[in-house]
């Protein structure tokens, strides 16, 4: 049982920990939560039928126990201003890109951490964060069309490192504009 445990640990432990920071956990706080977490794991008799799932939603679950304690709270607003801590050797891009998404709303910078690097599907984030599909794919989307915006001018790829983005469609033109054109497919 400990083997399946630990190679669970080793493929999710640091998306967590970037999902932890999206939800506001400083960096310590988030790797509490994470042990936590598999400390619940290992005490089940048997796995769970979707174990990353499930650790997404337990984590969650703890994050947001974890944010409610007051001197917490004081310490992480303190540290709000470096939620992502880069390290010596990170690339200006890279850095740029992290940047970016600590200034995203909290709802948009959440579905953007689980869609990109937990690769849950709309659905699946609407259940865990009980929003509808459609405000979670409209959150992404905003989120995404922000991040493009601040990036503007800088090289893309860097963010594509981070994650997968999916491909997702330009706004359309008014109606009655002149010289319509059909919905163009734009990439982050």
């Amino acid at each position: 049982m400990e083997h399946w445990c630990r190679e669970l640990f080793e493929a999710q432990a640091a998306k967590l920990i970037l999902y932890g920071r999206a939800l506001g956990l400083s960096h310590s706080e988030a790797e509490d939560v994470v042990q936590e977490v598999f400390l619940q794991l290992l005490r089940r008799p048997e796995p769970p039928d979707q174990p990353d799932r499930f650790l997404v939603r337990s984590f969650r679950n703890r994050a947001y126990n974890q944010r409610r304690s007051l001197w917490r709270r004081l310490a992480r607003e303190f540290e709000a201003h470096s939620w992502f801590e880069p390290a010596p050797d990170t690339a200006p891009e890279e850095s740029a890109a992290m940047l970016a998404l600590t200034r995203l709303p909290a709802e948009q910078r959440e579905v953007i951490v689980l869609k990109l690097w937990h690769q849950h599907t709309f659905e699946e984030i609407a259940t865990l964060t009980a929003a509808s599909p459609n405000t979670v794919a409209a959150r992404y989307r905003y989120g995404l069309l922000k991040l493009r915006t601040q990036l503007k001018g800088k090289d893309h790829e860097d963010l594509e490192r981070l994650g997968k983005p999916d491909a997702h469609l330009d706004p359309a033109s008014p109606l009655g504009a002149a010289g319509r054109e059909p919905f163009r497919v734009a990439a982050l």
